[in-house]
């Protein structure tokens, strides 16, 4: 557990020391608030509270994607990278505090989210909605969380930067993080169930409003899970393979 906090606080100064990456994480997300939803649901307390919970989940994506893929490529591409895997305490420590540093970033995108979504919006939660809103944010972003591990172990650094923007924007449009629920165009509430994006906002959704969540979405969630852990695995012997054997 040292080791994992050592490697923890070691990526968490790398990352502050450069403001603007940490800015720019919780900078989109929150202009999003401002701009769309503030503007067009903040009076309507059930619009504005799903609406804030899209954006929450937005955050997440965001940060997951771009956190873990650009970053496990930019590492990759570093000599202190490489040095640190060699070493004999093997991975489990460094991954560890990867994920770690990847969950406080993630707090710090979406917490100016949250803080709009108060101030600005009427927008409402119980505390017991909010911690199972906590809850299913810990659910939700694992398939990106994996996602990014795959396209960072894979892609070398402007690769992986260049695929991050590629499927975030496709990913929350089409799974409608952008409307309301139910008030999508009707080919985005075709494909929306099949993507990790929807069954992700729908726990979301659920855990502050009365929503029910789609069977459809739940397992789509599930599998896209599994195979992105799948794929980030492979791509992690892969790269083992290449540069460590």
């Amino acid at each position: 557990m040292s080791l994992v906090l050592t490697h923890t606080r070691y990526r968490i100064l790398e990352t502050v020391r450069i403001p603007v990456a940490v800015l720019g994480g919780a900078f989109f997300p929150a202009a999003s608030m401002l701009f769309f939803v503030v503007p067009f649901a903040g009076d309507n307390p059930v619009g504005a509270t799903y609406a804030t919970a899209s954006m929450v989940m937005f955050a997440v994506m965001t940060s997951s994607l771009f956190t873990y893929g650009v970053g496990v490529a930019d590492d990759r591409a570093q000599p202190w990278g490489t040095y640190v895997r060699t070493l004999p305490a093997g991975p489990g420590a460094a991954f560890a505090g990867r994920i770690i540093t990847g969950l406080v970033f993630m707090g710090i995108s979406l917490l100016p989210v949250v803080i709009i979504g108060w101030l600005f919006t009427a927008a409402t939660a119980s505390p017991l909605q909010l911690l199972l809103a906590l809850g299913a944010v810990v659910l939700g972003a694992l398939p990106f969380t994996f996602m990014g591990l795959a396209i960072g172990y894979w892609l070398p650094t402007k690769a992986a930067l260049a695929v991050a923007q590629i499927i975030f924007f496709p990913l929350a449009f089409g799974g409608g993080l952008l409307s309301e629920p139910g008030h999508a165009p009707g080919f985005v509430e075709t494909i929306a169930p099949y993507l990790p994006t929807r069954g992700a906002v729908e726990l979301v959704w659920a855990a502050v409003g009365d929503f029910g969540v789609s069977t459809t979405s739940m397992v789509a969630l599930v599998a896209w899970t599994v195979a992105m852990a799948a794929l980030a695995a492979w791509a992690y012997r892969r790269d083992e393979g290449e540069r460590f054997s």
